[in-house]
């Protein structure tokens, strides 16, 4: 990991760039953080489109960071300035057809786009991870929050270091990943924007019953995709600190 950038916000948060190999991140720590007092760490995740997504990634970031998280996310396979995958544009592109006609998306569809993001993105996140626990203000114990939402459930099944997630349900999921969901055990809430013109909200529902979490919560608010309601960032909050500190 190499730092390439540095920002230092009025509220003492430290915003880093970096490196890891060919996959560039943002890690965000408060200031108390420190090797006397390490930060727990939430992983950050997104749609792709880093730079894009930065004023939502540094606002949820610093939130966290308020309560004493340190925070971090990383750039997708075939987003940002990241080679493109010609599969993937393929299956966006059907996919992108498919909402616009009205139509069903196909599993098929979402199997291409979905299944390789997932075999490459979990093992880069789970480097990272590796990478980010090495530092001396980073420790205890870890969380994961957002999307893509089938890369959290293969996080949450393979990586037994992130103790609750929190998951964004505004994204597709290959049928095939139902059996993973079973194999969640950690706590779980689910954000789920009920009129998300982009998801499959029986799919969404269907998944949540499936997961084999003993502690899972659904959070169901009316409104579109970017519809968040702010106070499920103090809901967020409040689920962290039952399981992180």
């Amino acid at each position: 990991m190499q730092f390439t950038a540095e920002l230092r916000f009025d509220d003492g948060v430290l915003e880093r760039e970096f490196t890891l190999g060919e996959i560039p991140g943002i890690l965000w720590t408060p200031g108390s953080a420190s090797a006397s007092a390490p930060a727990p760490l939430i992983l950050i995740g997104h749609p792709g489109g880093m730079r894009r997504m930065y004023p939502r990634l540094a606002a949820r970031a610093r939130h966290a960071a308020a309560e004493g998280y340190a925070g971090a996310t990383i750039e997708l396979p075939g987003s940002g300035d990241r080679p493109r995958s010609a599969v993937a544009e393929e299956a966006r592109a059907d996919l992108r057809r498919a909402l616009q006609a009205g139509e069903p998306v196909a599993d098929e569809i979402v199997d291409r786009l979905v299944l390789p993001l997932v075999e490459q993105a979990v093992p880069e996140w789970r480097a990272t991870l590796d990478a980010l626990q090495s530092l001396p203000e980073i420790g205890g114990p870890v969380g994961y929050s957002g999307g893509v939402i089938a890369i959290g459930v293969r996080l949450a099944v393979v990586e037994p270091r992130i103790s609750a997630a929190l998951l964004f349900a505004g994204s597709f999921v290959p049928r095939a990943m139902f059996e993973e969901a079973r194999q969640v055990t950690i706590p779980l809430q689910v954000l789920l924007q009920w009129d998300d013109e982009g998801n499959d909200r029986q799919m969404a529902l269907d998944l949540f019953d499936a997961f084999g979490s003993k502690e899972k919560t659904l959070h169901a608010n009316m409104g579109g995709h970017t519809g968040v309601p702010h106070f499920e960032g103090d809901e967020a909050s409040r689920f962290f600190a039952r399981h992180l500190k």
